[in-house]
């Protein structure tokens, strides 16, 4: 991988909106809180930290033609991102709705993305796209993009590296055609289970996930010790308690941006698990919905993140 490596991401850039409950939730009530709303997006949130661990970027989604729309090109531009995107003007800009509770979290999340099925499969064979996947290192994409579409980014990209993001339980079972080609898939418990059919965990997971064709891949589950396996192995990295919970939302895509940075900077996985558990935990303590990444900050946390364990 050249020193100073170039990445391309597809998939979701959009708004979020993100309603905190300020005391116990109740289901079925109303529910006293905060609401804010940001530029979010899977593949963009990791984005954000594969360019803030030193990595250039650019980014292809589409977005409506409504004041949603700038909002989110200005948000791609701020963070150093070139943005390849397609603007739709008679459509609306998608958004993510996350209900958390108290402490942080997520109790229920409503994704209005209709529109990166409908369009994702025509622009993937744009000859913009095909340039841009030929000019790029590697790929990192999410599972909003439709199977078709996926199918034809894995054509483009033949022999470059492809990291992938499982978006959610409904959606990562696009990637299942696909699984073979991937470098790593970054998913959670539940989206595994949605992959493999069922609730599994350690080596008993990773077998079900070798059975269909995937080589290698990070598993999180909240606090508890985040799985990663390849060719080499399972193991497994605990994460550090966080020193204090400001939301949780978007900890997994910056564990997914900061991984995929050291791995195209040379690290193997296990090392860049490592620096991808150490973003997490500064999104975890962030408030804001971008953390803040100084070389500081992230070598302090980096010094708090054991080392891999392999998992017999």
């Amino acid at each position: 991988m050249p020193t100073s490596p170039t990445i391309l991401a597809l998939g979701g850039a959009h708004i979020d909106r993100r309603g905190q409950v300020s005391g116990t939730y109740v289901p079925a009530a109303s529910n006293p809180g905060m609401m804010r709303e940001d530029v979010g997006g899977v593949v963009f949130n990791a984005l954000r930290s594969v360019v803030k661990r030193g990595v250039s970027a650019s980014l292809i989604s589409v977005r409506g033609g409504d004041a949603a729309a700038d909002t989110v090109a200005s948000a791609i531009d701020n963070a150093g991102i070139a943005d390849l995107s397609v603007v739709f003007l008679d459509r609306t800009t998608p958004s993510y709705t996350a209900l958390i509770d108290a402490e942080g979290e997520l109790i229920v999340g409503l994704a209005d993305m209709a529109l990166y099925d409908l369009a994702f499969p025509k622009q993937i064979r744009r000859a913009k796209v095909r340039e841009a996947v030929g000019a790029a290192d590697a790929i990192l994409c999410d599972a909003n993009l439709p199977t078709a579409a996926l199918e034809r980014l894995v054509a483009l990209a033949g022999d470059q590296p492809i990291f992938a993001i499982a978006v959610s339980p409904a959606k990562v079972v696009r990637l299942t055609p696909l699984l073979d080609h991937l470098s790593v898939l970054f998913m959670n418990r539940r989206e595994a289970a949605a992959l493999v059919g069922g609730e599994l965990s350690g080596e008993a997971l990773v077998d079900a996930l070798r059975r269909i064709s995937l080589n290698a891949g990070v598993v999180t589950a909240g606090g508890a010790p985040v799985l990663g396996f390849d060719g080499i192995g399972i193991f497994e990295i605990a994460p550090p308690a966080p020193r204090k919970i400001a939301d949780v939302t978007g900890a997994g895509d910056a564990l997914t941006g900061a991984t995929v940075a050291a791995l195209l900077r040379g690290l193997p996985l296990r090392a860049a698990l490592r620096e991808g558990v150490a973003a997490a935990m500064l999104a975890i303590e962030s408030p804001q919905a971008v953390p803040s990444f100084t070389a500081g900050n992230f070598t302090q946390a980096l010094a708090l993140v054991p080392e891999a364990r392999e998992v017999a």
